[in-house]
C-alpha cells in the first residue's frame, strides 16, 4: 500500500543518500521502496549538479546549469523523484553556494575567465585578485618549480597541456616561444607549494583545488541557482541543504535571496555553531543540519566525572604535546597560530592588503599610519582568539571580537602607539569607522577568513591532537568538556522546539570523523577509566614499537569504537589522523619514516594479537555499548528537530572518518543481526513520525520527565505533544555498579501508555523504570487514544 504523503513543505524525517558514480539515481530509486517502508518521508541527496568526472561526493561542481550526468542526468534525477512519488517520497538536495571546482577542462565559466581574463562576462564569478600576481591567476598544478617542469609544458594549438591539465591560451599568443607564452597568458601554472602564500582566488578552507564563487553578485545567484529552482518550482525537489554558508561574504543577504526564490521551501544550513552560541535568528531557514544537536545528544552519554579521570589518564600516557598539560583551549589557539602562517598564508595576505588599502583611504585620521606589519599581527591576534567561527551583518560583531580578545592581542606588541592597530582593526570590524565599497570587503574577508581558520584549526588540526575521547572530536563538540547534563539537554531541547521547531537533526553523517555507533562504544570509557588504563597498560607493555604515545592513544581507541573490522580500513583512519595532526608529519610536508612507524605499529599493536585484547574489553562491555547505541538512536529521533538519516544507520553501521564512511551500502540491508533492535526502534519511530506528525512539528512541544528513587540520574526522558514519550538508560555501566535500578520509578502523565515495540505492554501512573526497561535500555510509548 502506497503510504500517505505528509505536508511537503516539512519533512517528518530524511534519509541521506551518498550519490557517486557507484551509487547513481537508478540505485537510489531501486533503494526507493525500502526506504518508504522504513518510515522516512523524504530522500537526502547529496549534491545532484555536474560534478569532476569520478567525484565521490559531488562538492566539486563544474557547471550548475546540469545534473550530472554520470549519475544519470536530469532524466536519471526525475524518474527518481517519480519513483518517490509514487511511494509516499519527496527529494531533498544539497547545493553548494561557495565554491567549484578548479578544473578549467570541466569548468567553462573558469575556462572562459582564464582565456580572456578580467574582461570575460564570467569574472564576476570567481572571487579572484586580479591586483595580485602582476594580474595573472596563479595556477598551482605544477609538481616542481616551473625551471623543473618546462620541458613538460606543451602547446597543441589553442591549448596549454600539462600532463592531463588543459589550459585555454589567449587569442593570438599561440605561436609564441613557450616562456614568453606563459608570461602573456591570463593565468600562471606555478609548483603547487606555492599555493600556500602566493594564491589569489578565494578557495574552500586550505583546498585549492576549489575556487570560490561570488553568489553575492545578482547576476552569479542567478545563474548559479537557477536549475535548483527549476527542479524545485517543478515540483521534482522539495527542500534544500547548504553547504557552508560561513564561506559567503555575506550569508544574512544570501540566504534572504534563497528563502524569496524558493518561496520559502524547507532548508535547512550546515553551521556549525560553537557551544553557547545560537542561530542569527534573522535567517529565514528552518535551522541547522543539526551538528549542534548531535553535539548535545553525545554529551548526554558521557560521565562528566569519569571524562576527567580519563583526562588524567590520557596525559600520563600520551604527554600531549600541547600547552600547560594538554588544555583544549591551548591546543587550538597554538593550531590557529599554526594555520594562519602556513595554510591560510595567502589568505592572510590578501585580508592584510585590503585592510591596509581602507587605513590608508580613510577619512578618520585616527584610522591612518598604520604599516601593514602590524595590521597583519592585528589580523592573526584578533582572529585567532575567535571561539565561533564568523561574524555577521545581522548580528553583534562585538560579541565574537570581543573586547576580552582586544586586549590579549595588544601585548602581542612592545611599543603602545603599534597595538593601537589592534584597535582600528576591530573598530573595522565592528563598522565602528569607515565605510564604502573597500570597508565592505574588508569586513566580508575577515569573516571569510575567520571561518576558515576555525574549520581548519579546530576540525582539520585540534581535533587530532587532542584526543582524550575520540567521540568528542565532532563539528560543533567541546573536547575539554564533552559530557551534556540532562538539566542542559533538556534546556537545549526547549529552546529549539521554540525557535527551531523544524531544525535538522544528525548523528551520523557524511563528514562525521566516527559514525555514531563508534562514538556511543567509545562514551563507555568515561565511565570505566581505569579500566582503560589498566587494559592499554596490558596491550603496551613493551612500549617497542610505539611513534609515539598519543597517536598510540588515539589507535587504542580507534579499534575500541570501531569493532572487528579490515585492517586497512584502521590504517586509513590513522594515517589520515596524522596527518591532520601535523605533528610529526602532514599532507604536504610527509615524513615517509614516521608514517611508516605509524602503519607498522598500527598493524602489529591495534590490528595484531594485542588488539585482540581490546576486542575482549570491548565485548565485555557490549551491553553498555549497547545501551548507548539504542539511547543515542532514540533520541535523536525524537528530539525537536527534523531527524536525518545517514545510509546505513538504521541498523548498526560503525564507520571511520572519509572515505570510509562514504561507501556505498547495500538496499535492502542485509540480515540486521546483532543490530536488529537498532533496526526495529528505528523504523518504529519513523513510523510513528509519519503517522503523526503534528506531534513532532513546528506546534509541538517538549517537556521532561523526572524519574524519582535512587538510580533517578540514569534514566532520562521526555514527552512530545502530551502523546509520545521517550526514556533512555544514561550512564548504565555506572548504573550497574551502583546496583541497577532498585526501586526507581518515572512518573508518567496521564493515560495508558502503550510500548510501541510491543504494544501488549502498557503502562500508567508511576512505571517502575526496571520494568520499563525489562526488554530494552530504551522505552518509546505512545498514548492510548480515549483511555
Amino acid at each position: 500500500m502506497t503510504p500517505e504523503r505528509s505536508d511537503p513543505a516539512v519533512p517528518t524525517a530524511t534519509y541521506r543518500l551518498q550519490l557517486q558514480p557507484e551509487f547513481p539515481f537508478g540505485a537510489a530509486a531501486a533503494a526507493v521502496p525500502y526506504l518508504a517502508s522504513l518510515g522516512v518521508s523524504h530522500l537526502h541527496l547529496s549534491p545532484v549538479l555536474e560534478a569532476v568526472p569520478g567525484s565521490a561526493h559531488g562538492y566539486d561542481v563544474v557547471d550548475h546549469a546540469r545534473v550530472r550526468e554520470e549519475l544519470g542526468g536530469e532524466d536519471g534525477l526525475r524518474a527518481l523523484a517519480r519513483t518517490a512519488r509514487e511511494h509516499g517520497l519527496g527529494l531533498v538536495v544539497d547545493i553548494v553556494p561557495n565554491h567549484m571546482a578548479m578544473a578549467p577542462r570541466h569548468n567553462h565559466a573558469l575556462w572562459e575567465v582564464l582565456r580572456e581574463g578580467p574582461k570575460s562576462p564570467y569574472a564576476r564569478w570567481f572571487d579572484i585578485d586580479w591586483e595580485a600576481q602582476g594580474g595573472q591567476v596563479l595556477l598551482p598544478v605544477l609538481g616542481h618549480p616551473l625551471g623543473a617542469e618546462l620541458g613538460n609544458l606543451t602547446v597543441d594549438g589553442d591549448v596549454l597541456r600539462y600532463y592531463d591539465h588543459v589550459f585555454p591560451l589567449r587569442e593570438g599568443t599561440e605561436e609564441l616561444p613557450l616562456p614568453q607564452l606563459l608570461d602573456a597568458q591570463w593565468y600562471r601554472p606555478a609548483w603547487w607549494r606555492l599555493a600556500r602564500t602566493e594564491l589569489n582566488y578565494r578557495r574552500f578552507f586550505s583546498i585549492s583545488e576549489l575556487i570560490g564563487v561570488r553568489v553575492e553578485d545578482p547576476e552569479v545567484f542567478e545563474a548559479t541557482h537557477a536549475k535548483i529552482f527549476q527542479l524545485l518550482h517543478e515540483g521534482v525537489v522539495e527542500g534544500l541543504r547548504v553547504d557552508h554558508p560561513d564561506g559567503l561574504a555575506d550569508p544574512d543577504t544570501y540566504l534572504r535571496q534563497l528563502h524569496e526564490a524558493t518561496g520559502g521551501r524547507w532548508t535547512v544550513v550546515e553551521k556549525i555553531l560553537a557551544d553557547g552560541e545560537h542561530l542569527p535568528a534573522s535567517w529565514p531557514v528552518a535551522g541547522t543540519t543539526g551538528y549542534d544537536a548531535l553535539r548535545q545528544v553525545d554529551g548526554l552519554f558521557t560521565d562528566p566525572a569519569g571524562f576527567g579521570e580519563l583526562l588524567g589518564q590520557y596525559r600520563r600516557f600520551a604527554a600531549p604535546q600541547t600547552d600547560r598539560g594538554g588544555e583544549w583551549a591551548a591546543t587550538v589557539r597554538r593550531a590557529a597560530y599554526k594555520v594562519l602562517t602556513h595554510e591560510l598564508a595567502a589568505e592572510m595576505d590578501r585580508l592584510t592588503r585590503v585592510a591596509s588599502r581602507v587605513c590608508a583611504t580613510s577619512p578618520e585620521p585616527a584610522v591612518r599610519d598604520r604599516a601593514p606589519w602590524a595590521l597583519r599581527t592585528a589580523l592573526q591576534e584578533l582572529l585567532v582568539r575567535l571561539e565561533v567561527y564568523r561574524p555577521y551583518a545581522s548580528g553583534d560583531a562585538a560579541a565574537v571580537v570581543t573586547e576580552e580578545a582586544a586586549a590579549e592581542a595588544r601585548l602581542a606588541f612592545v611599543v603602545a602607539e603599534e597595538a593601537g592597530a589592534v584597535d582600528v582593526v576591530r573598530d573595522l570590524v565592528l563598522g565602528r569607522v569607515g565605510d564604502g565599497p573597500e570597508h565592505g570587503e574588508f569586513q566580508a574577508r575577515f569573516a571569510q577568513t575567520a571561518s576558515a581558520l576555525r574549520a581548519k584549526s579546530v576540525e582539520d588540526t585540534a581535533f587530532y591532537r587532542y584526543v582524550p575521547l575520540l567521540s568528542a572530536t565532532e563539528v560543533g563538540g567541546n573536547p575539554g568538556s564533552p559530557a551534556v547534563s540532562p538539566e542542559g539537554f533538556h534546556a537545549y531541547c526547549a529552546r529549539v522546539q521554540r525557535d527551531w521547531p523544524v531544525a535538522g537533526t544528525v548523528a551520523s553523517t557524511h563528514d562525521t570523523k566516527r559514525s555514531a555507533d563508534v562514538r556511543a562504544a567509545l562514551a563507555v570509557l568515561t565511565e570505566c577509566p581505569q579500566r582503560w588504563a589498566d587494559v592499554l597498560a596490558e596491550v603496551t607493555r613493551t612500549g617497542e614499537g610505539v611513534p609515539d604515545a598519543q597517536l598510540a592513544w588515539a589507535a587504542w581507541q580507534t579499534v575500541f569504537g570501531l569493532g572487528p573490522a579490515a585492517a586497512e580500513r584502521v590504517q586509513g583512519a590513522l594515517s589520515k589522523h596524522v596527518r591532520e595532526a601535523g605533528l610529526y608529519t602532514s599532507w604536504t610536508e610527509q615524513e615517509p619514516a614516521y608514517e611508516e612507524a605509524v602503519a607498522a605499529f598500527v598493524g602489529a599493536g591495534p590490528c595484531g594479537v594485542p588488539g585482540e585484547h581490546v576486542a575482549a574489553f570491548r565485548s565485555r562491555l557490549e551491553p553498555h555499548i549497547r545501551a548507548n547505541v539504542l539511547g543515542t538512536a532514540l533520541v535523536q529521533l525524537t528530539m525537536p528537530g527534523v531527524p536525518d538519516l545517514y545510509q546505513g544507520t538504521e541498523g548498526e553501521y560503525r564507520a571511520l572518518v572519509d572515505p570510509d564512511n562514504r561507501r556505498p551500502v547495500r538496499f535492502p540491508p542485509e540480515d540486521p543481526g546483532d543490530a536488529g533492535d537498532k533496526a526495529a526502534l528505528t523504523a518504529a519511530v519513523l513510523r510513528l513520525r509519519r503517522r503523526r506528525p503534528a506531534v513532532f512539528g513546528d506546534a509541538a512541544t517538549y517537556a521532561p520527565l523526572t524519574a524519582a528513587g535512587p538510580a533517578a540520574a540514569h534514566c532520562t526522558a521526555f514527552v512530545r505533544s502530551g502523546e509520545v514519550l521517550s526514556a533512555v538508560t544514561r550512564l548504565s555501566l555506572r548504573l550497574a555498579e551502583a546496583g541497577g535500578w532498585r526501586d526507581t520509578l518515572l512518573p508518567l502523565p496521564p493515560g495508558v501508555w502503550a510500548d510501541v515495540l510491543a504494544p501488549e505492554r502498557e503502562f500508567t501512573g508511576h512505571a517502575r523504570v526496571e520494568e520499563l526497561f525489562e526488554r530494552l535500555p530504551v522505552a518509546l510509548l505512545e498514548l492510548r487514544p480515549g483511555r
